[in-house]
C-alpha cells in the first residue's frame, strides 16, 4: 500500500486494470492484481513508497524513499444553485474550445491537447463539487451545437459514472475520453451528418466509420492515452456483439468502452438532433433498461442509474397533490424520493411560490414525470426554476 505501479506486466487484455499507471491505496487492487496472474509490477518510487525494508535486509541497494501518495483533494461540496452558475461558465468556454478541436481535426492540424486537458480539469472540479449541474447545464443544446455539446456532456457523464463505480485509474483520462470519443463526426459530411430525414444504407456506413476515423487520427498523438483511443474506436460496440466497428462482445470489450456506450447513448436520446427530439431523462433511462440485454453491460448502467438517479436533476413530477415540481437532488436513502421544488399547481394552471421539499421526508408522492412542453416550459426555464 502506498506505492505508485508504473506498469504492470503482461498483456492488458489479460488484467483487470484499464489504466497502467495508479496510485496503490485500495487492499482490492492488491488482491487483483495477485490473482491477475501478473508476476511483476514496475513501480514509481518518486511518487510511491519504495519497497519495504528491514533492519538486515542485504537484499536493498539504496535506503527506502519516504515518500508516500497524498490523498487527492476533493473539492468543498456546494449547492446545485451555486455550482450552477460556474457551470454555465465552464460549459460556454467548453463550447468554443470543441469547436476549435473539431475544426483543427477537420483540418488535419494536432488538436490542443494543452486546452483539452485543462477544460477536462475544470469539468472535474465542477462534477466533483456538484455533479447535477454540470449534468443539467449540458442538456440545453440545441440541434446546431449538438456536435460539439454532445462531447462535453459525455466528459462530464463519464467522471460522474467513474467516480460511481470507484474507477480505479485516472478519472481526467475518463473524461478526456469523453470529450473525444466524436471527433471522428469531423470526417462525415455535413449533409450525412445532419440530415433532417432517415439515412439510407449508404449513407449510415459512412457514420459507421467515424469511431475508426476518429482512432487513426488520434492514434499517433503522443498525448492520448490508450483510455481515450478505446472509448474512441469502441463506444458503439454492444455487449452482444452487434455494434460497430469491430463487433466486440463481453470480455472483449473494455470496461471504459462500456461505460462510452451508455454514456454517448443517453445523451444522445435526451438531446434535440436534427431528426428527432430528445426524450426525457426518465423516459430515456426506461428505454436504456428495455435495452440493457443486449445492449448495455448490467453493472456498468445499473452503476450509471445511480449516478444520474431515477428521476435525473431536472426532471418536471406532476404530484397527487397536484403541483408540478423540479427535482433538484437525489436522496440518500432511495432513488425515488428526491429533493424536489414545488413551483407551479395544476388546478389552477398557474405558477405558486416555490417551495423545496425531500419526499424522502414527506408523505407527498410522485404521480407522474411530465414532458416540459405540454406545460408550456423550455429547458432553459426548467434551469431558471432550479437556480432561484
Amino acid at each position: 500500500m502506498g506505492m505508485f505501479i508504473h506498469k504492470l506486466d503482461g498483456n492488458w487484455l489479460k488484467h483487470p486494470f484499464w489504466k497502467t499507471a495508479f496510485p496503490l491505496n485500495n487492499p482490492k487492487d492488491i488482491k487483483a492484481i495477485k490473482s491477475s496472474g501478473i508476476t511483476h509490477v514496475w513501480i514509481d518510487t518518486g511518487k510511491g513508497d519504495d519497497v519495504e525494508t528491514k533492519q538486515n535486509d542485504t537484499v536493498a541497494t539504496h535506503e527506502p524513499q519516504q515518500n508516500t501518495v497524498k490523498p487527492e483533494e476533493k473539492p468543498h461540496q456546494v449547492s446545485l444553485q451555486d455550482e450552477i452558475e460556474v457551470a454555465r461558465e465552464v460549459l460556454a468556454r467548453a463550447k468554443q474550445e470543441t469547436i476549435q478541436m473539431f475544426q483543427d481535426a477537420r483540418m488535419g492540424n494536432s488538436l490542443n491537447m494543452q486546452g483539452a486537458s485543462s477544460l477536462v480539469d475544470d469539468i472535474t472540479q465542477s462534477v466533483s463539487r456538484n455533479a447535477a449541474a454540470m449534468l443539467s447545464i449540458t442538456r440545453i443544446k440545441t440541434k446546431d451545437d449538438y456536435t460539439y455539446l454532445h462531447s462535453v456532456a459525455v466528459c462530464a457523464l463519464m467522471i460522474a459514472l467513474g467516480k460511481q463505480l470507484n474507477y480505479s485509474g485516472d478519472i481526467q483520462a475518463l473524461g478526456m475520453a469523453g470529450l473525444l470519443h466524436d471527433i471522428g463526426k469531423t470526417f462525415v459530411p455535413d449533409e450525412v451528418l445532419n440530415k433532417p430525414g432517415k439515412l439510407n444504407d449508404a449513407e449510415f456506413r459512412i457514420v459507421q466509420d467515424h469511431p475508426l476515423k476518429g482512432w487513426q487520427h488520434l492514434k499517433d498523438n503522443a498525448d492520448v492515452d490508450d483510455v481515450c483511443l478505446d472509448v474512441c474506436l469502441h463506444h458503439h460496440e454492444r455487449v452482444d456483439g452487434k455494434g460497430y466497428p469491430d463487433q466486440l462482445s463481453d470480455d472483449d470489450l473494455s470496461l471504459v468502452a462500456r461505460m462510452g456506450a451508455v454514456c454517448d447513448v443517453y445523451d444522445a436520446i435526451t438531446s434535440t438532433r436534427c431528426y428527432k427530439s430528445g426524450w426525457e431523462p426518465a423516459e430515456a433511462l426506461k428505454k436504456m433498461a428495455e435495452w440493457k440485454d443486449g445492449h448495455f453491460d448490467e453493472a456498468v448502467f445499473n452503476a450509471f442509474v445511480k449516478t444520474i438517479g431515477i428521476y435525473p436533476v431536472g426532471t418536471l413530477l406532476k404530484l397527487k397533490s397536484k403541483r408540478l415540481a423540479i427535482v433538484l437532488e437525489q436522496s440518500s436513502k432511495t432513488l425515488l424520493k428526491p429533493k424536489i421544488k414545488v413551483f407551479f399547481s395544476c388546478n389552477s394552471n398557474a405558477p405558486i411560490p416555490s417551495k423545496v421539499i425531500d419526499l424522502s421526508r414527506s408523505q407527498e408522492e410522485v404521480q407522474s414525470i411530465e414532458n416540459p412542453e405540454s406545460w408550456g416550459f423550455d429547458r432553459q426555464h426548467i434551469m431558471d426554476v432550479i437556480s432561484a
